[in-house]
């Protein structure tokens, strides 16, 4: 990886993010601190999707059963097994998580394309009436990840004050994630990540040049579980209580993958960023308007056509957006031409729009 000044700007700016947030959140707010662990881990669990996207341009619906199940075995374990070390949660969670990987992705590959992405959200959705209608996670309620007498998870043995908790799982967190991406780069990089890429170019060419398609579509989409259930079981620590909704309904499903598209799949850090700015958005929007829904798509709509490759990609390679804010700078009356050029486009759209309704009622052109 070249090191190019966008990148070393980007990496330091993601240190500063992860060193510097506690300190001020524990000044503040450890709402602050919560917000952003949300947004790193779903951004984490972006990440395991986009070994799919990127390399097998296979899309999963329902990527939300493996951070489910990560989160849900940490809840298990710590309620009715008493399980307290933190470590140990984590690896159950992403242990449970790999093998639900296993098994869902050797039934959903038998199909490729619309049939394997409604199989996964299927599956999701599986998952998520499951844990709704038992009681023994809780039902709707959810569950708790709350073990020992203390009421909380411990580090090495230590009991934790719940102000030091919260900043010892944020830097472990912080551990996990950046070891996460070492090992996804390296992955990448590697001669598997190469014929994956083959594979996602052209199956057929990849068969007959000799790599054993099925089984590398199967370890790219069991690793891209590992990284969700990883990400499940961190959460899990971080929310101390886990519920269907927020961890296995089939919305935070499109959530993970929309953050892999906003972020930029083709991009190793994409989804992380494209993680934290969408919660970020969902946050601030609650604070400022009651219609933060439709505040947050406005502003997703906007990062959609002024970042087409995603916020990291076209970073990278250069975007109209980047291109049109330097033309703007050299002779500021091209705005003007730039608002009739897009209400001719909006015209011009309508005009399809309505064609093609007339096309699919009447039948006719």
């Amino acid at each position: 990886m070249v090191l190019t000044p966008l990148r070393v700007v980007g990496w330091l700016a993601l240190l500063v993010l992860f060193v510097a947030v506690p300190d001020i959140a524990s000044l503040s707010s450890s709402i602050q601190l919560r917000v952003l662990h949300q947004g790193v881990l779903f951004g984490l669990a972006a990440v395991g999707l986009n070994v799919l996207l990127r390399h097998t341009k296979l899309v999963s619906f329902g990527h939300a059963a493996f951070f489910g199940t990560g989160a849900y075995t940490a809840g298990v374990l710590a309620t009715h097994f008493d399980v307290t070390s933190m470590i140990l949660l984590l690896a159950a969670a992403t242990l449970i998580g790999t093998l639900m990987a296993g098994v869902i992705g050797f039934l959903s590959l038998r199909h490729t394309g619309l049939y394997f992405s409604l199989l996964t959200l299927a599956f999701g959705q599986l998952l998520y009436a499951i844990a709704q209608g038992q009681s023994y996670v809780g039902g709707s309620d959810g569950i708790s990840v709350r073990p020992g007498d203390a009421n909380q998870a411990t580090l090495l043995g230590a009991d934790l004050a719940p102000d030091v908790y919260a900043v010892v799982v944020y830097y472990l967190t912080v551990l996990v994630v950046v070891v996460a991406l070492f090992v996804m780069w390296r992955i990448v990089n590697s001669p598997f990540g190469n014929a994956l890429d083959a594979i996602g170019q052209d199956r057929t060419r990849a068969q007959f040049i000799g790599i054993p398609v099925r089984r590398y579509v199967l370890a790219a989409f069991v690793l891209s579980g590992v990284y969700g259930a990883l990400a499940g079981g961190m959460y899990g620590l971080v929310q101390q209580h886990v519920r269907p909704e927020s961890t296995l309904y089939f919305l935070r499903s499109g959530e993970i993958l929309f953050m892999a598209i906003l972020g930029g799949f083709g991009t190793l850090i994409g989804p992380l960023v494209g993680g934290i700015v969408l919660v970020f958005l969902q946050d601030v929007g609650q604070d400022f308007t009651n219609y933060f829904d439709a505040l947050t798509g406005l502003v997703l709509v906007l990062l959609v056509f002024g970042f087409p490759r995603g916020i990291v990609g076209s970073l990278q390679s250069g975007s109209p957006l980047r291109d049109r804010a330097g033309a703007l700078v050299d002779d500021p009356s091209v705005a003007g031409d730039w608002v009739q050029d897009g209400a001719d486009a909006l015209v011009a759209a309508l005009s399809r729009a309505k064609r093609n309704l007339v096309v699919l009622v009447f039948g006719v052109r």
